[in-house]
């Protein structure tokens, strides 16, 4: 070819084109970034497809009359968090498809985003973990979403954590196992005692979701497709018990965002087709409009589990339950942790759910691991 010859200048029509199409591209592509992390790409997405697609979602509007938040939080968190968005994921363990409104949520992240930053941070609260479900009953925290819906495991969230938190995203695992099938699987390690465990996962959801997923042959780096990888994500049974499966789920997320990076657009709408109808949120359209004019910027932070300090034991009727230890020394991190808030004081509703949390377990501060 010769160098020599000079390329046709572009019209202004056609730089404005190319112009719009690059733009598009990238905020298109770290838009999925963030809500694969938090399984919300299908909610914000919706405004470069259109709004024929955002119709599609399954609305349940929440007001901040329809969930508790403590009276007795200081003025000086409600300041700290308004710096931040802070929304709620479910994740339900239904064995029918498309009943997003109760289940045991056996997935509970908390999202933040940081206003000024714009960094992502996400936190799951281990199912098992022993908090006031509501009405003064303490049990395992993922009954809160089959006793009352979103509103109650929002209210769960915020009595025992001090949060004010009015936005959620629920998901069935299924839209989990279309995501990653759209994106070409995600790439993971798997021990050999991993492998065996999740032959029993993969022929649940084989079955349910009329896939025939093949099991792994044991121990090594595979790219698993959307069964293999829903399955690995619930694995519990292996030392480390629930903390390690929400670990699973966090290196799940992580792959899938690495491989929604490399993805085409393409690949990307034909993600959000597969999951719209499998999505309930409160997100209204202004909501998300104002997420998605800043989310070119966002970027994946820290993520980790709470109670950052635990012990577990079994409780009678109510079953293997994990204890904090103690609840307020749990809060007091977690608000530095998603809020960068190191002088977060807990009120006195999160004080006497951390004695009664004592009293109940007999596990204090210095029995946490």
């Amino acid at each position: 070819m010769n160098k020599n010859v000079q390329k046709k200048p572009m019209t202004k029509a056609q730089r404005a084109a190319l112009k719009k199409k690059k733009r598009t591209r990238t905020i298109i592509l770290i838009v999925i970034e963030l809500i694969v992390i938090a399984v919300l790409l299908f909610v914000f997405l919706a405004f470069f497809w259109g709004y024929s697609k955002v119709d599609r979602i399954e609305k349940n509007d929440i007001k901040p009359e329809d969930v508790e938040i403590n009276e007795d939080i200081s003025s000086e968190t409600i300041e700290v968090m308004d710096n931040f968005q802070t929304i709620a994921l479910f994740g339900l363990d239904n064995r029918s498809n498309g009943n997003l409104s109760s289940g045991n949520s056996d997935v509970i992240m908390i999202v933040t985003i940081n206003n000024e930053t714009k960094e992502v941070k996400i936190c799951s609260v281990y199912r098992d973990s022993y908090l006031d479900c509501g009405g003064g009953k303490f049990k395992k925290c993922n009954a809160a979403y089959h006793d009352g819906g979103a509103e109650q495991a929002i209210s769960m969230l915020n009595t025992n954590l001090d949060l004010n938190i009015t936005e959620y995203v629920t998901v069935d695992f299924n839209a989990v196992v279309e995501c990653v099938d759209l994106l070409g699987g995600v790439e993971m390690t798997v021990t050999e005692d991993e492998s065996i465990l999740m032959w029993g996962y993969m022929d649940e959801i084989n079955k349910m979701t009329k896939r025939n997923s093949p099991h792994l042959p044991g121990a090594g780096t595979y790219t698993l497709d959307g069964v293999q990888a829903c399955a690995y994500a619930r694995i519990r049974q292996t030392i480390g018990d629930d903390y390690k499966r929400t670990e699973r789920q966090r290196a799940v997320i992580s792959a899938m965002v690495e491989k929604a990076q490399r993805s085409d657009l393409l690949t990307i709408n034909k993600v959000i087709d597969a999951v719209f109808d499998e999505i309930q949120t409160s997100l209204t359209n202004q909501e998300m409009i104002s997420l998605a004019s800043q989310i070119f910027n966002y970027k994946l932070g820290e993520m980790s589990g709470f109670p950052f300090k635990k012990n577990s034991l079994r409780l009678g009727s109510k079953g293997d339950v994990v204890a904090p230890c103690t609840l307020e020394t749990n809060v007091k991190e977690l608000h530095a942790f998603l809020y960068n808030n190191e002088d977060y004081t807990p009120s006195s509703t999160v004080i006497a759910n951390s004695k009664k949390i004592v009293q109940d377990t007999g596990f204090d501060e210095g029995d946490g691991f």
